[in-house]
């Protein structure tokens, strides 16, 4: 029987086109889809071969304040696993975000940025 992985998960940005420029620049992923989405909105789908993020945008976006780490249902970061976290990080900081919440832990290392819509990325890396 085959270990059932995640394929992707869907979130909601206020510039999919910046969105989907960062990821690409800062991981070196590549759109795999972008069209029509619920609600009259437009999605693209930006990743790798196997997995990828669903990067949604309704057709009236309104503000959602709060803090998805303490409401029940909230997206608290998408953690995305690297090889060389140090190029990582020099890539998160020029695309003029802001690491932070460095560790070194059993297995690996990490930190996390906020893009400009305040989504939290993890990124880690199991590379010694």
């Amino acid at each position: 029987m085959t270990e059932a992985f995640l394929e992707h998960a869907n979130i909601t940005v206020s510039n999919p086109k910046r969105t989907s420029k960062m990821l690409c620049d800062i991981f070196g992923w590549h759109e795999r889809w972008q069209g029509e989405a619920i609600d009259g909105g437009t999605s693209t789908h930006v990743g790798a071969s196997g997995s990828y993020l669903a990067i949604y945008a309704p057709k009236n976006l309104k503000d959602g304040a709060v803090n998805s780490y303490t409401t029940v249902g909230g997206l608290n970061h998408v953690g995305i696993v690297v090889e060389d976290i140090d190029a990582t990080e020099a890539k998160v900081k020029a695309a003029g975000l802001t690491p932070g919440s460095h560790a070194d832990y059993e297995p690996g290392r990490r930190f996390y940025f906020r893009d400009a819509d305040n989504i939290e990325y993890e990124v880690v890396s199991y590379s010694k």
